[in-house]
């Protein structure tokens, strides 16, 4: 179906608005010092290549105590935003006092407390009890969070110990963690490149090896790209499963149909138990005790969106990486992996604008981006924050500002042919699908951009964005490192509520690509 007349002139107003900026941060902006090809060092202390399932029996076992908590720190205290290194110590100190008072011997303390000591990092965007709160909005400098989101809560409950917060792009809508309250985030591979967004600071830390497991959120990619940019897993649930509830800013709109909240880790088979955890009440919605046999499953592959003017070109070793991907499950299985494509996903980014500004069922749209900036006073103005940036005056990143611009784009009045564009590829996607069908989708059309490129394709976060669109359960995998020494990865992609069959390729993967790859590794 093709778009009208004025829906191609949105198209062509967009990528001119985007091009002129890049432009106009290339001119005022000054470079930053060089730091083309510089990653961290190795990895030292094995204890940080172990994951969570590994350090909880080590620590029910007393063979690790509270000196896990100092190693991390010291390793991981340039990463945080803001430690909370004395209440952690505190905790882990009473670790071995909670395994002494336990009767029922390791099994009965793994049931209670599976994830008893394991340092825990969280997202700036949730609230953890007497962290900062603030989404790197400079109106909300010094907000500090007095409870603590669910997920956290419950990973909490089960023994995890957090260390501290991690960074975010402004108000969590860009796939660059930067912003003017805490500055900008570093990719552990090459410290030029970005982490993506806006769970970046937690993809940077785990796959820095500077935390063992982390919680993001996921609104357009927000888990994927970070987990794909830093070499390591991560999980979007199906929607409503985890509780999504004190973050900041607020769904509004229909916005709870498409964010999630998922796990982050370096480890394949840290996602289950962690999942199991975050979904507290609402895990029976899911079948997470039910074995996988790989060899029954339906795979399918798509290699890119039909070729959007929006989007770039998925790159070839990406291509090629999802191809060998293909080629392994179906050497290793038996399977036969077919190639689908679906002519909507070209309209990705299209799908995914018109559905974020959806009214709720009450009619209510959904909270502006600018109104977002503004807070918490008036609405800010895009224009005006503009002039303001290129002046030094403005509190606000270039990257918020263009999402406010785009925002004014928008046509006022929804598009009728863009919905039904949706509606037909989420009737064909889950007739796909059904019950026992996955398939492998490009994570991003490339490897880690340099810092700020963003900014001149700001709508490559589509072949993410557009699982959120259609509320599916995905998994992003690592697939090692590329020409470049960057991370390479990989969608899996399953059904409505059928979270352990990514999860369980997850696995397959992992042990057939090699999963994490330490960034200081040669």
């Amino acid at each position: 179906m093709a778009l009208s007349r004025l829906e191609r002139a949105q198209v062509w107003l967009l990528k001119a608005v985007t091009e002129v900026l890049f432009v106009l941060f290339r001119f005022f902006c000054p470079r930053r010092s060089a730091l083309s090809g510089k990653k961290l060092p190795p990895v030292r202390n094995p204890l940080l290549l172990m994951s969570a399932t590994q350090l909880a029996k080590k620590i029910r076992r007393k063979e690790l105590g509270e000196s896990l908590i100092f190693i991390l720190y010291y390793k991981s205290k340039l990463h945080f935003l803001l430690s909370r290194f004395a209440a952690a110590l505190q905790e882990a100190a009473q670790v071995d006092k909670l395994i002494e008072e336990e009767t029922g011997g390791e099994e009965v303390l793994e049931d209670r407390l599976p994830l008893l000591g394991v340092p825990l990092s969280v997202k700036e965007s949730y609230a953890l009890q007497g962290m900062p709160f603030t989404t790197g909005l400079v109106s909300r400098r010094g907000i500090v969070a007095t409870v603590d989101a669910p997920p956290v809560a419950l990973l909490k409950r089960a023994g995890a110990i957090p260390l501290g917060v991690t960074n975010t792009s402004e108000l969590c809508m860009w796939y660059e963690s930067h912003n003017h309250i805490y500055g900008i985030t570093n990719n552990p591979y090459d410290l030029e490149r970005i982490p993506g967004g806006s769970s970046g600071g937690e993809g940077s830390i785990l796959g820095a090896a500077g935390s063992v497991i982390g919680v993001g959120s996921d609104i357009g990619g927000s888990i994927r790209m970070p987990c794909f940019f830093n070499g390591i897993f991560g999980h979007k649930t199906t929607p409503g499963v985890v509780s999504c509830e004190n973050q900041y800013p607020p769904f509004s709109g229909r916005q709870e149909e498409y964010l999630s909240s998922g796990p982050m880790c370096r480890y394949a088979e840290d996602l289950l138990p962690m999942l199991k955890i975050m979904a507290g009440p609402r895990v029976n919605m899911l079948s997470l005790n039910t074995k996988v046999d790989l060899k029954k499953l339906r795979f399918f592959t798509i290699p890119h969106d039909g070729g959007s003017p929006l989007i770039t070109p998925v790159s070839k070793e990406l291509v090629d990486i999802q191809r060998k991907v293909a080629e392994r499950l179906e050497a290793d299985l038996g399977v036969k992996v077919q190639e689908v494509h679906f002519p909507e996903l070209h309209y990705s980014f299209q799908i995914w604008d018109t559905y974020m500004v959806l009214p709720d069922k009450e009619g209510k749209p959904p909270q502006t981006f600018a109104e977002l900036m503004g807070e918490p006073g008036r609405p800010a103005w895009p224009l005006w924050e503009l002039l303001k940036w290129m002046i030094g005056k403005s509190d606000h990143t270039l990257a918020a500002i263009v999402v406010g611009l785009v925002e004014m784009t928008r046509m006022s009045k929804k598009s009728s042919s863009i919905i039904q564009i949706k509606e037909k590829l989420q009737k064909e996607v889950d007739e796909l699908l059904g019950a026992d069908g996955v398939f492998l989708y490009p994570s991003h059309p490339r490897v880690a951009p340099k810092h700020h490129h963003p900014l001149l394709r700001p709508f490559d976060f589509s072949y993410t964005g557009i699982i959120n669109m259609l509320g599916l359960p995905v998994t992003q995998c690592p697939l090692g490192v590329g020409e470049e020494g960057l991370p390479l990865g990989v969608q899996v992609v399953a059904g409505k509520l059928q979270d352990h069959l990514t999860l369980a390729v997850a696995l397959h993967l992992e042990k057939t690509f090699g999963g994490w790859k330490d960034p200081g590794a040669n």
